[in-house]
């Protein structure tokens, strides 16, 4: 019986092990730094088991992944190498939902001559926008056609019925993560001109979109964007962009917390009596902790009943409370402020949005092609962001094991062989991206 070994019971993996024990012919072990957690996903069902885990125990390490068949990793992006190397030693195939590091890709000619797959970015973002992107690319060079321009989007935010702060943001994977987010600087292409925007302005380049079902988003540009003109197969193209979806008024907050200094990772020392509106005060140039309001609508020339001010009030940043124990840099004391006040409450559920726009010419027309898939969380269940990270990477897992996906080396989900399977699938599990095109000019469709 093929035995998949999954690393990390975090928030989005319930999915994947349901899924992975849902099939006849596997089993599952899951192992996690809180064994309870581990144990309360796999439920004592027969084909499961779970362990504590000590990523950094390479001992234990090696023994859990040579007794499995396939490992999938979900601990932090930082240990990918190291869980990869322990599988290039045991001869295991490997798979993980995040980004490709420098580091794994110099693994790829060792997998190929260890006839391995380590299957990386095979999650949501990445994951399910490549598939689906690639889908459409292969399908317009198929009719003849070439893509001209290709904008990407996507976000997790709460559905419009649970969106009930000011942020209009809660936390459905790592707040950690979601904040470091936001030091990324980023790089598109537009108009045949790379743009560059540091990670001090990322937030103050944003744009516009409406969805029929939604309503109005702003989109802010998502890490380097040009890799993927080779990645994709689209050399010669007039733009690619990718972006992040987020509710109106967000980017304008982080803006601020980012010019604040707020997204910090150097350690402070804080003396004792320092209060968060001491902190605030400082970023903003002021000793005076009553005035830290004051202090950052005149830095930064704000109203203050301006929605990024309120934003900064409810958080907390001018509050005379201490700043949260054990939190060692700026960014840790954002992160625990954010998760303290959104996430999400009994009965309220996620959303996932996930938007591509072509421009396609073919010989005789040219066509605006969009492909968008709108999936909302369960209250009672899993979370949309869970499922469209954790089922598109337990599909593959399964795949794998079937050698329906033979690829080796280090891949992403570029490949039709990888894509048409796992979006079928997916489609199943009502995970769809509707396509729809129209000649170019006509009014969006999203």
């Amino acid at each position: 019986m093929p035995h998949v070994l999954i690393l990390g019971a975090g928030m989005v993996t319930h999915p994947m092990v349901d899924y992975l024990l849902e099939q006849p012919d596997i089993f599952v072990s899951l192992a996690d730094v809180d064994k309870e957690k581990a144990l309360a996903m796999i439920a004592g069902r027969d084909r499961g088991s779970a362990f504590g885990l000590d990523v950094n125990n390479k001992e234990q390490m090696k023994s859990l992944i040579s007794g499995a068949d396939l490992v999938i990793s979900l601990v932090p992006y930082t240990f990918h190498p190291l869980v990869a190397r322990l599988c290039l030693e045991e001869g295991k195939n490997m798979v993980t939902a995040s980004y490709v590091s420098d580091e794994m890709k110099s693994l790829d000619r060792a997998a190929r001559e260890r006839g391995i797959i380590i299957l990386n970015e095979i999650g949501l973002d990445p994951g399910i926008d490549h598939m689906s992107a690639m889908r459409i690319i292969d399908g317009v060079k198929s009719e003849g056609g070439s893509v001209k321009s290709f904008y990407s989007y996507c976000g997790g935010l709460p559905a419009p019925d649970s969106n009930n702060n000011p942020l209009g943001y809660k936390f459905s994977w790592s707040p950690r993560g979601v904040v470091l987010a936001g030091r990324n600087s980023a790089r598109y292409l537009k108009n045949g001109k790379i743009v560059e925007v540091d990670s001090a302005e990322l937030f103050s380049h944003t744009w516009k979109l409406s969805f029929s079902s939604i309503g109005e988003l702003e989109a802010y540009p998502n890490r380097d964007s040009i890799p993927y003109l080779q990645l994709y197969g689209l050399e010669g193209i007039d733009s690619l962009y990718r972006g992040t979806l987020r509710y109106p008024g967000w980017c304008e907050t982080w803006q601020l917390l980012s010019s604040l200094g707020y997204l910090d990772l150097e350690e402070r020392h804080d003396p004792p009596g320092t209060t968060l509106a001491d902190i605030t005060a400082g970023l903003a140039g002021s000793r005076s902790s009553g005035e830290a309001k004051k202090a950052v609508c005149d830095r930064f020339r704000l109203a203050e009943d301006s929605p990024a001010i309120g934003n900064l009030e409810w958080l907390g940043l001018f509050s005379p409370d201490p700043p949260p124990p054990d939190q060692p840099t700026l960014l840790d004391i954002l992160s625990f402020l954010l998760l303290k006040k959104m996430v999400y409450g009994k009965g309220e559920r996620d959303m996932i949005v996930l938007h591509h726009e072509f421009i396609a010419s073919f010989p005789e027309k040219k066509e605006r092609i969009t492909s968008t898939l709108t999936s909302f969380g369960d209250p009672g269940g899993h979370s949309a962001m869970a499922r469209t990270v954790s089922l598109p990477a337990a599909i593959a897992a399964h795949l794998i094991l079937e050698n329906r996906i033979t690829l080796r080396g280090v891949q992403i989900p570029v490949h039709p062989s990888i894509y048409n399977p796992v979006l079928q699938k997916l489609e199943k599990m009502d995970i769809v991206c509707t396509e729809k095109r129209c000649p170019q000019g006509h009014e969006r469709t999203s």
